[in-house]
């Protein structure tokens, strides 16, 4: 069975000119949206995903903004709106040790040095200098954990778990 990989929404057009505004989920946006690369737009009533090949990719407020080759103008990209964006698992390439994708940490367990679980990994924040990961405890309470080596002591994909050594006032 073939696994996919969200790396984006179509949320809207941008212009005339075929722009698309994306809200990006990948971690590596420069690499899935350079001119070249390929993409399956999977439509919400569509059986089939449509290949779609990025010709540019700029960066505008919030938004990621992508141009796909043969789609020139707002008339073709308006019926892309609300289709996710995916890569194939045979498109992911290799990490250097201590890098993980997105889909390997969401859903990981988050526990301290002494053994208290604090809660699952639900959403990954990409704010500036590194990553926070959004975790949610027992109760719906969210609690934010910044992926630096002083707080994220392990990560264990396989077993789904990861080891912090909170900071004082931390978790709250």
């Amino acid at each position: 069975m073939d696994k996919w990989f969200n790396v984006g929404k179509i949320v809207n057009t941008h212009g005339i000119r075929g722009e698309v505004r994306v809200i990006s989920r990948t971690d590596f946006a420069d690499e899935r949206y350079k001119p070249g690369s390929r993409l399956h737009l999977f439509l919400p009533k569509e059986k089939e995903p449509i290949e779609l090949v990025v010709s540019a990719h700029r960066q505008h407020k919030n938004f990621d903004l992508l141009q796909f080759e043969g789609y020139e103008n707002i008339n073709e990209v308006e019926k892309l709106r609300d289709g996710i964006l995916k890569v194939h698992e045979s498109q992911l390439g290799e990490l250097e040790d201590d890098e993980y994708y997105f889909h390997e940490i969401i859903g990981c367990t988050v526990v301290t040095t002494e053994g208290e679980e604090i809660g699952m990994i639900t959403e990954i924040l990409t704010p500036g200098a590194n990553d926070v990961w959004v975790v949610k405890g027992k109760g719906g309470k969210e609690q934010l954990i910044p992926y630096i080596a002083q707080v994220v002591l392990k990560v264990d994909i396989k077993e789904k778990t990861v080891v912090i050594d909170p900071m004082e006032g931390l978790l709250s």
